[in-house]
């Protein structure tokens, strides 16, 4: 990544081993959802630059040292990545805050860290993992090996992009395979830089490769390429559909984590010194823009009006601004069509009878951001939970609560939506808190908080909100192939 003129990036492809233009030299433009300003001129793949890296990672896979290195030294690579991304922790954050929108604070605090860590993890998990073994009396011995499958295709969202990235990087590259990543093209910033992160870490040409460009042509050639064994995909459930209908012809193998509509549920015996600023956080963090946001704020009727005059002024109290200002707790939205989306959803509530509590327009700016996509924290009341801003991913700081009076009530109304993603309990009794757990549909249940990742225990989602599992074992089980071999003894 070069700078070009005052404060504008040029962002190239890293295929086998170097960055480089695209075959038409065609580009697009990055903006900064603060202000509009153009922030990177980016270079965008056509059908032929994505045939090229993909053929460079298979040639990397089949005749390439990597698949065949002791697990030791790959993983030592990989550690090796992790400190360097430790060591360029602020460089990274500017640019996740430039382009996403997100506060600084938390990308520099939280999320690069946690990529860091997300190497570490899969390098030391997969060192110490071992196989199986069946004896079949004295005369046969059976045992497992998990081989790497090939070349990963990995499709990476906008809304924590270099994050989210590293959390399918980390098990792919440690179980050995090949990489291709396509980040989204509105925020290539940060995932650019792990080609050479990774050069630097002494891994071999070849192995992480990275091409820009818009889904419909660069993510569609990557589903469809012969070379690309699977595909671990992050964003919308349509996109997650078309994924699958375009590998289907080579029988990929597909990780898929899509759209959420989580209930977050607040029993009246709920601690809301807890509660508050959780769902605070689970609501407006990154503005609304997180799959697992608890969007439907599902709340006992008779503690209703207190949640929501707390809630209320806790969401008021968010300093929403500038992205680079340590103080800024709630930025922009990620570009003007997002925005104007989930504006939309605005008009949709006030048709549909929704009360709304507070937000709802922009926000006073500075002058430096007015231009921004910028969006108060907005939050309805709403009795009917089949209503769409209870039902459909508005992905925005938008959020609807719900009142309900019994446990039943509270289950049926969080298991009526096609996601399945996560969820949240509040209560005060144990009991109650494994019934809910239990009977709520979805991958995963945080009772008493929000956003808490044990790397070892499975991630993803029922009904739409995905296929698979990613975490400790379920990421190595998707990235490698098991093999059984059996010996004869006698």
């Amino acid at each position: 990544m070069t700078t070009v003129e005052a404060n504008v990036k040029e962002v190239q492809h890293f295929i086998d081993g170097g960055y480089a233009a695209s075959s038409d030299n065609q580009t697009f433009e990055v903006k900064n959802p603060a202000t509009q300003e153009v922030i990177a001129v980016v270079a965008e793949a056509t059908e032929e630059d994505v045939e090229k890296v993909c053929k460079a990672a298979r040639l990397a896979f089949d005749s390439g040292p990597w698949r065949t290195m002791t697990v030791a030294e790959r993983c030592a690579k990989i550690r090796r990545m992790a400190d360097i991304i430790l060591e360029r922790k602020e460089e990274i954050a500017r640019l996740e805050a430039l382009d996403v929108g997100k506060p600084y604070s938390h990308a520099f605090t939280a999320e690069v860290p946690r990529a860091a860590h997300n190497l570490k993890f899969f390098a030391d998990f997969v060192e110490q993992r071992g196989g199986e073994t069946y004896p079949m009396e004295d005369a046969f011995l059976n045992y497992t090996r998990y081989e790497p499958v090939g070349v990963a295709g990995l499709i990476t969202p906008w809304n924590a992009p270099f994050m989210l990235t590293t959390w399918k990087l980390g098990p792919a590259l440690a179980a050995g395979n090949t990489i291709v990543i396509k980040p989204a093209e509105m925020t290539p910033l940060s995932v650019s830089l792990l080609g050479e992160i990774a050069k630097e870490a002494g891994i071999p040409d070849g192995v992480v490769n990275v091409v820009h460009g818009k889904g419909s042509v660069v993510g569609t050639a990557v589903t469809k390429n012969t070379d690309v064994d699977l595909i671990s995909f992050t964003g919308s459930t349509a996109t997650g559909k078309a994924i699958m209908r375009n590998g289907a012809d080579s029988l990929k193998k597909f990780s898929f984590e899509l759209g959420g509509k989580a209930a977050n549920i607040v029993f009246e015996d709920a601690d809301l010194e807890k509660a508050i600023p959780v769902s605070i956080q689970a609501a407006f963090l990154n503005s609304g823009q997180v799959c697992l946001a608890g969007s439907r704020i599902l709340v006992q009727r008779s503690i209703l009006d207190t949640f929501i005059e707390k809630f209320k002024a806790a969401a008021e109290a968010l300093v929403v601004g500038d992205p680079q200002a340590e103080e800024t707790k709630m930025g922009p939205l990620v570009s003007e069509e997002h925005f104007n989306k989930v504006k939309s959803y605005l008009d949709i509530a006030k048709e549909e009878g929704a009360q709304l509590v507070t937000g709802g327009s922009t926000p006073d700016l500075a002058a430096h951001i007015q231009n921004g996509y910028y969006l108060q924290p907005t939050v309805y009341v709403h009795d009917n939970p089949k209503a769409r801003i209870c039902q459909e991913e508005i992905f925005g700081p938008v959020v609807t609560i719900i009142p309900f009076d019994t446990e039943e009530e509270a289950l049926q109304i969080a298991n009526d939506t096609d996601y399945g993603l996560n969820g949240v309990v509040w209560t005060e009794n144990l009991k109650r808190a494994h019934r809910i757990s239990h009977g709520v549909r979805a991958g995963t249940i945080w009772v008493n908080c929000w956003f808490v990742r044990d790397l070892r225990a499975p991630f993803g989602g029922f009904k739409k909100s995905g296929i698979g599992r990613e975490g400790g074992h379920h990421s190595l089980e998707f990235f490698t192939e098991a093999k059984n071999i059996c010996i004869a003894l006698n």
